[in-house]
């Protein structure tokens, strides 16, 4: 390879999850709409946040396709969220309040040994670990959020989180390619898990397949890996000149462990253990149906009653792949590896040209899009995706020098 030359790209197996769309095409703003909806979790104090995400998601995807947004609270949203929001999208928006009971502590847990627990994992400095709050989310996000009365009307759902950024265009309907693909989830980046987080949930999962006479779809495999042996050392032969003869039986029967059980690997089930890998479900595009299955409520049902959603830092992104992989085939999930996603520093980095981004429309063709209910776009609104748009270049530039420099691929 000369001097100087970028590095090549490993291309990526297409056996499960072939891409649905290579390059940019033109937006097909006629084309059917799947009965899909944008879901965001935040409270007032995360506004700065929220629009950061929404102005990057409205300039990347949604001023073509407009689906709608709910946006959940376990508080009320104030009339200042709920007026920003509204300046920054034309599709429509919906805000609602969890119920207690989605959110908090069941009746069958007590509060106060749970509450310990959180405190424990904050003294062992476990990341968002004594956050009380966080612990909620992760249940809820785990096992109510497709309960509430919101999205009750809707097959597909997009999880946006605040703090995010897009930094390629998606030109194309990612829920009607799902839907034709018979997908079920999606996802776009899959991370190691911090082993201290979770050091119980395999072995529920696995014991929750083996009650239920459960066996693998083509997933489990891909999150497990046999438990590691100790190599015993092998024999030598007597005419070796390293061999030496075994000690005598009265002096083994007094070394501690003679004849004793085999060690036994902590974090081993089954002869399996947890690879620690999961998919960050901070970005997912999933069938709501899927979540509402009896298969799936069961198993959320018994990782609940376990109690790991205090005693330990149990995020939503774990359960989901250890339910994915217990209830789906591989061929059910979708990797979207096309649409370049930044939250708070992790970026799921594509190697694609920005160049073949579409053009960017003037602003008045902007403003005729992206009107809203009252026939104005804002002028803050259209200096953002200005801004937006620039920043996107100068991003690119800067990761692609990093790239070429390092040949990370």
């Amino acid at each position: 390879m000369p001097a100087g030359a970028p590095p090549t790209i490993r291309k990526i197996s297409e056996k499960h999850d072939k891409v649905f769309v290579t390059g940019c095409l033109e937006p097909q703003t006629n084309g059917p709409r799947a009965n899909a909806v944008l879901v965001v979790l935040a409270r007032n104090q995360e506004l700065d946040g929220v629009v950061q995400s929404i102005k990057s998601l409205e300039r990347h995807f949604n001023r073509w396709f407009h689906y709608p947004y709910v946006f959940l609270n376990d508080g009320d949203f104030d009339a200042n969220f709920r007026d920003t929001i509204m300046n920054y999208t034309s599709a429509p928006v919906e805000f609602g309040k969890i119920d207690p009971s989605m959110w908090g502590y069941p009746d069958w847990v007590n509060v106060d040994v749970a509450r310990e627990g959180i405190r424990k994992q904050g003294d062992k400095v476990i990341m968002y670990g004594g956050m009380e709050s966080y612990h909620h989310m992760c249940r809820f996000y785990s096992g109510f959020f497709y309960k509430h009365e919101l999205l009750q009307k809707y097959d597909w759902y997009w999880r946006i989180e605040p703090e995010i950024k897009y930094f390629c265009d998606i030109t194309y309907d990612p829920f009607i390619h799902m839907e034709r693909a018979n997908k079920t989830y999606g996802f776009t980046i899959a991370v190691k898990e911090l082993k201290e987080t979770v050091p119980n949930i395999f072995r529920y999962a696995s014991a929750y397949m083996r009650n239920n006479n459960l066996s693998s779809q083509g997933l489990w495999e891909m999150f497990a890996e046999p438990a590691s042996e100790e190599e015993k050392p092998k024999s030598l032969p007597t005419d070796d000149p390293k061999y030496k003869p075994p000690l005598p039986e009265e002096i083994l029967k007094t070394q501690a462990g003679h004849r004793g059980l085999p060690d036994i690997d902590p974090e081993a089930m089954e002869g399996e253990k947890y690879n620690m890998c999961h998919f960050w479900s901070n970005f997912e595009i999933a069938r709501l149906g899927w979540f509402r299955s009896q298969a799936y409520n069961e198993f959320f049902d018994v990782m609940d009653r376990s109690g790991g959603f205090w005693m330990e830092r149990r995020v939503l992104s774990s359960l989901r792949e250890t339910s994915i992989t217990s209830v789906t085939l591989d061929t059910d999930i979708q990797r979207f590896n096309i649409a370049r996603l930044m939250l708070r520093g992790i970026d799921n980095y594509q190697d694609r040209n920005i160049w073949k981004q579409p053009p960017r429309t003037r602003r008045s063709e902007r403003k005729r899009m992206n009107t809203g209910s009252n026939g104005i776009l804002s002028r803050k609104m259209a200096l953002a995706a200005d801004a937006d748009a620039t920043q996107t270049l100068w991003t690119w530039r800067v990761s692609k020098v990093a790239v070429w420099r390092n040949g990370w691929q």
